[in-house]
């Protein structure tokens, strides 16, 4: 019975001995790791688009008129004078990265053209442009909800539903009238602000440069030629839905 007793004492102090050697080290180890769930990674979508107001505001300095057989209407002072525009637009931008995107806006307008300097009061007559843009742009991404950007690239200007005025000055009509389409260069600047993930506001700037050759007829007869310096200024602003 004493054995027994000695032996069981024996055992419960090998245990009590080997818990706190276990104790010890794992006091040593410090305390146990804690692991944090990552946070979920957010698809990127390049897709963006934007719905916005558009303002083309032609700037027509410097276009050139030659009259036949009536030099004094082809001094430099003559030109063309054409109305500026308020349209909607469409816009779909691309990202190949964060960073670098492609934009294109579309949309048409519909200008009246008229006579300035020697021609004042010529009405000439109206035409429809068709004026897709196409820009390659760099995003600014350090600026948190504040989100500009700066492009260039080119546009491609179609001119429809071209219309002579036919009645103008007196013993002057205008009564053919035919534009040229016309290839130019493009820049632009803007800024997107975002309200959340999805949606944001947009204002954007871009100056083209539109100068295309023209052709009229005055009372059927009289060729009037030209190169008309559009170059407009488009100034837009906006509702910007990134996917």
């Amino acid at each position: 019975m004493r054995t027994r007793t000695v032996l069981t004492t024996a055992s419960l102090l090998a245990l009590a001995t080997s818990l706190a050697s276990i104790s010890v080290r794992a006091a040593d180890l410090g305390p146990a790791p804690v692991y944090y769930k990552a946070p979920p990674i957010e698809p990127f979508n390049p897709w963006m688009i934007r719905l916005r107001v558009l303002g083309v505001l032609p700037d027509t300095a410097g276009s050139s008129v030659s009259v036949a057989g009536a030099p004094s209407l082809s001094s430099p002072s003559s030109g063309l004078s054409i109305s500026d525009q308020a349209i909607p637009e469409l816009d779909i931008t691309y990202f190949f990265t964060k960073n670098l995107a492609a934009e294109l806006i579309l949309g048409v307008t519909s200008h009246h053209i008229s006579g300035n300097g020697a021609l004042t009061g010529l009405d000439i007559g109206k035409a429809w442009l068709l004026p897709p843009t196409l820009t390659l742009q760099y995003h600014f991404t350090d600026f948190g909800q504040l989100k500009p950007y700066i492009g260039a690239g080119i546009n491609y200007t179609a001119f429809f539903n071209q219309s002579a005025a036919n009645t103008s000055l007196p013993g002057l009509a205008v009564t053919d009238l035919r534009i040229s389409n016309q290839l130019g260069a493009a820049v632009q600047f803007g800024f997107d602000y975002m309200l959340d993930r999805h949606w944001g506001l947009n204002f954007d700037v871009k100056k083209l440069w539109l100068r295309p050759e023209y052709s009229a007829t005055v009372n059927n007869a009289i060729a009037v030629t030209g190169r008309a310096n559009i170059d407009p200024w488009l100034v837009s602003g906006g509702v910007t839905y990134k996917f």
